[in-house]
């Protein structure tokens, strides 16, 4: 591979931005390298050795591509207000004790259902992974709920629902951790809150499941608020690591309104747990990533039967 071409793929690997805000960034970049090989051509130096020298003192394409997360990643302040709006809308849902209002919880769900096909539609967007991973949530919420099922149907329903569930979150999560790990990391954050408050509602019995929740609808609000602020705080931050410290400290902190809300029945050691778990789906999606490119790249490295039965008949007819 030529050693530009090679470079702008480098560079492509490492920049995590939106679609066109890359490819205006690598068409600028890559200008860049022309016009400093020209110069250098014209200075005496072979073309080839001209492009080596270009892209060596343009750096190396981590460093470049760092700077340019930190130039472009910053989000307006309306793109944090509409990633925000999600668990704006479920904070207002439980600090107005909207839950058994038909209407508002219809309208949240075409709310969510159509902000996730547009943003998916149209390249993906950073806020548009806030409200996928409400569409998430319902698919998890059932599985522990049938757990509540009498007799041994509980199991046997749960056993058969969950590997299910875990395929889909697991197969929505590698589409988005393709684009940036980061992004997988806040789609799952609700997760663990969500959990937790089911987990200290008594859903087992009706009246005090709704006496609970009323009891518990002023912090609930609250912890969704306050996720509210990460996802705001995360699209405003520049730098990576503080997004990556946004997103741990305040979802600590917000498992933390969880564990004193529901201490009765939830115990230190479910909300151990509960802790353990949003540190599983804030980092997991690093590791994982590293994985998926590792196998890509040995995909591309070894080329697949179809691809060697293909040079073997052009050699042939060559021969």
């Amino acid at each position: 591979m030529p050693t530009k071409l090679k470079y702008i793929a480098g560079l492509k690997d490492y920049l995590r931005l939106d679609a066109t805000i890359e490819a205006n960034v690598v068409r600028e970049l890559n200008a860049h390298l022309e016009d400093k090989s020209r110069e250098l051509i014209e200075s005496g130096l072979s073309k080839k050795e001209a492009t080596a020298t270009a892209t060596k003192l343009l750096g190396s394409p981590g460093i470049v591509a760092k700077q340019m997360y930190e130039v472009y990643s910053q989000g307006s302040w309306r793109q944090a207000l509409f990633a925000a709006l999600p668990h704006l809308l479920v904070a207002a849902l439980f600090a107005m004790h909207c839950w058994k209002n038909t209407f508002w919880l219809i309208g949240m769900l075409v709310a969510i259902a159509g902000s996730v096909i547009y943003g998916w539609c149209h390249g993906k967007p950073t806020w548009l992974f806030p409200w996928l991973g409400y569409c998430l949530i319902p698919v998890m919420a059932v599985g522990i709920l049938l757990i509540y099922l009498p007799g041994s149907w509980a199991w046997f329903a749960a056993t058969a629902y969950i590997p299910l569930a875990l395929l889909v979150i697991f197969a929505v999560t590698k589409q988005t951790i393709r684009k940036d790990w980061l992004f997988a990391s806040l789609m799952l954050l609700p997760i663990p809150i969500v959990l937790g408050w089911m987990l200290a509602l008594e859903l087992e019995g009706k009246v005090i499941w709704h006496e609970q929740l009323h009891e518990f609808a002023p912090l609930i609000a609250l912890s969704f608020a306050v996720l509210a602020l990460t996802v705001a705080t995360f699209i405003r931050i520049r730098q990576r690591w503080a997004k990556v410290g946004a997103l741990l400290t305040l979802e600590i902190l917000i498992l933390v309104i969880v564990g004193l809300g529901g201490k009765s029945t939830i115990g230190f050691g479910g909300w151990l747990i509960l802790v353990l778990l949003a540190l599983l789906l804030l980092l997991g999606p690093a590791l994982l990533e590293r994985k998926i490119k590792e196998s890509d790249r040995k995909r591309i490295k070894s080329p697949n039967k179809s691809t060697h039965r293909l040079l073997s008949i052009i050699s042939a007819r060559r021969n």
